[in-house]
């Protein structure tokens, strides 16, 4: 079947930028995955996977950015003493 329709959405460039990295070390463009999600939608008679709110609060989730991009966020102590007082502020 030819394809001939045209969708225009407007995103985020970031979340493009880093869609299309990800898409692209799986072998698929952005209508790949596009065209993969409209079939899956229809298939499942609605969306194919679970929406829910995230359960990590901003902090969490930059902490986990930084790690993943190899920042160092370990603290060292000189004492056990040391690390529970600064555990207890």
């Amino acid at each position: 079947m030819a394809k001939t329709d045209t969708l225009h959405i407007r995103v985020e460039p970031s979340v493009k930028q880093k869609a299309e990295e990800t898409l692209n070390d799986l072998g698929l463009s952005i209508t790949d995955a596009i065209n993969v999600f409209l079939n899956q939608v229809i298939l499942n008679d609605g969306i194919p996977f679970e929406i829910r709110k995230p359960k990590y609060n901003k902090e969490t989730i930059q902490a986990i950015e930084d790690t993943k991009n190899g920042k160092n966020l370990s603290k060292t102590f000189d004492s056990v003493d040391e690390m529970f007082e600064e555990l207890d502020k």
